[in-house]
């Protein structure tokens, strides 16, 4: 079936949004801010593969379940939401047309705008 719609990522994001859990960073940030290989690896020997997948808004079901590989579009950083990756995916779940995703991104995008 190939990458679908994390609801559940969807819906924690709208929470961490909600509850002020963003930060309000440019476009390009999102080099620097995006977690590194260690500290993925740190958070999921510390958390589980259940707590890392609600940070991807993509979910590859043709990938095994407790791979990394499996979760794509990454919105944050483990503790916030980042603006920059929520751009960054958006424009990129449009160009690969995963159209539910990307529509998901541009909410989340318009939360973080209207917070602005």
């Amino acid at each position: 079936m190939g990458v679908k719609l994390n609801d559940r990522a969807y819906a924690h994001a709208r929470r961490l949004i909600t509850d002020g859990g963003f930060v309000l960073d440019d476009r390009d940030d999102w080099s620097e801010h995006r977690p590194t290989t260690e500290i993925e690896n740190k958070f999921i020997q510390e958390h589980g593969m259940a707590d890392y997948q609600k940070w991807y808004l993509g979910v590859d079901d043709e990938q095994d379940e407790d791979t990394k590989g499996r979760y794509k579009f990454p919105y944050g950083d483990f503790t916030n939401v980042h603006r920059c990756a929520v751009l960054s995916a958006e424009s990129r779940a449009g160009q690969y047309k995963y159209f539910d995703i990307e529509v998901a991104f541009a909410h989340l995008h318009g939360m973080l705008d209207s917070a602005r």
